[in-house]
């Protein structure tokens, strides 16, 4: 055992300290806190280390709420104070934007946070036959492992659905083909709960009937997905219908199959778009782009303002489910195109015509092909840039900023997930041009 001082806490939420010089990522270490710790790895330039015992504790450290917590690789930071997990994502992002984009935003926005318990509307379950463990183990993996937690709840989804984990184990060992079904996805909309069992094998005529059952006892629906997202189908009930969130400011309604993406945090997304439209200040006279528009949440919105929009993304199932939406909303000032983002070269873009302004929520990936297609000539004057991955952003921050013109005017982390180390933010670039 070594005791070591904790300096930082890195974008993973381990601790950072330094031992006999050498960097050391201790797990489940705060900073400010002094803790022995036990070195389990040893890379060529630093160790990863767990804290076995806090010998002097921070004044943010916190009780975690789950008793699964430390076992369950869902969560990694309930031993931290939710508003020094705020604070230390915006950290995060920061030390990104300069570290790797060279650049400082000339505002630091609020932090968008909500409930930090239950707020979980999205999540995908693995699932595995285990007799001695009671039965099936469903749930999360366990931290640095593939194997599944053995957990019987959890804290960050709704309380109807942390209830349903064993009941779901239960369930798993009564069916035929219970060693082919290895996840389920769960998906909540505004009126419905959907369970997506991946089906390797289908269901006996036996294992429909105790389905059935389950799903009417814990007022669920059940659909079937026998091969990829876009084969799942309502199973039980037969006839059950697509599952729907608002944006009541926007009077905006989004349907979605359950195996399409929408983000896992509502109350975060409603607060996530108003700042989006915030920054954009679309006008009637005015053409946006919203690039990697999915099925159009920011892109109705946007709509809204009477500014003509074309989003673009580059799932055609996507792009089916915004055009369907626009159309339920009564929104004819809206285009989608599918296309590749991560291919797009300047002439493509130039091919698209001319934008007043831009916005851009790309996966973990980034933009960075899309941003160099930018035309130095007529560039769009504003652009939104929401991120899921800090390093990403900064790097395309670096190209917008030191090689087409744009300055950082603003940017702010949303708290989408609670309790891990996930960090969603958000920038505003505006052209000096204009």
């Amino acid at each position: 055992m070594t005791e070591a001082h904790i300096d930082a806490l890195d974008h993973e939420g381990h601790g950072i300290c330094r031992v006999e010089g050498k960097v050391t990522f201790v797990d489940g270490a705060l900073p400010g806190e002094t803790a022995e710790i036990s070195v389990f790895r040893k890379h060529p330039k630093y160790d990863s280390a767990n804290a076995t015992r806090i010998l002097k504790s921070s004044s943010q450290r916190a009780t975690p709420k789950c008793v699964h917590y430390g076992r369950c690789g869902g969560c990694v930071l309930q031993h931290l104070e939710v508003s020094a997990q705020v604070a230390a994502k915006q950290r995060i992002l920061e030390e990104n934007l300069q570290r790797i984009g060279k650049v400082k935003p000339e505002i630091i926005l609020p932090a968008l946070y909500g409930p930090s318990w239950g707020y979980r509307h999205r999540a995908r379950f693995s699932v595995k036959r285990v007799d001695k463990k009671g039965g099936a183990l469903v749930g999360f993996h366990e931290k640095k492992s593939w194997f599944i937690a053995d957990m019987h709840t959890c804290e960050v989804l709704p309380p109807h659905v942390a209830s349903l984990f064993m009941p779901m184990r239960e369930l798993i060992p009564k069916l035929s083909n219970s060693d082919r079904i290895p996840q389920i996805e769960l998906a909540i909309g505004e009126t419905s709960t959907v369970l997506v069992f991946r089906l390797l094998n289908p269901w006996n005529d036996a294992d429909k009937e105790i389905v059935r059952a389950f799903a009417d006892r814990h007022g669920v629906e059940i659909w079937v997905q026998p091969k990829g997202p876009d084969t799942a189908a309502p199973f039980h009930p037969e006839n059950g219908g697509l599952l729907q969130y608002r944006l009541p400011e926007f009077n905006v309604v989004h349907p979605f199959r359950p195996t399409e993406f929408t983000q896992v945090n509502p109350h975060i997304n409603r607060a996530l778009v108003h700042r989006a439209i915030t920054l954009l200040d679309p006008r009637p006279h005015e053409r946006i782009a919203d690039f990697f528009c999915g099925l159009g949440n920011f892109t109705l919105p946007i709509a809204r303002s009477g500014a003509r929009v074309v989003g673009i993304e580059g799932s055609k199932t996507l792009v089916a489910r915004a055009e369907e939406n626009a159309r339920l909303n009564g929104l004819s000032n809206v285009e989608y195109a599918v296309d590749n983002l991560f291919e797009m070269t300047p002439e493509k873009y130039a091919g698209l015509g001319h934008f007043h302004k831009l916005l851009i929520d790309p996966p973990r990936d980034g933009a960075m092909e899309l941003v160099k297609s930018l035309p130095a000539d007529n560039p769009p004057r504003r652009i939104v840039y929401v991120s899921c991955n800090p390093a990403t952003l900064a790097r395309d921050a670096e190209v917008l900023c030191h090689v087409k013109g744009y300055r950082l005017m603003a940017a702010g982390i949303a708290n989408m997930f609670p309790h891990t180390a996930h960090v969603e933010s958000i920038a505003l670039f505006e052209h000096r041009q204009g």
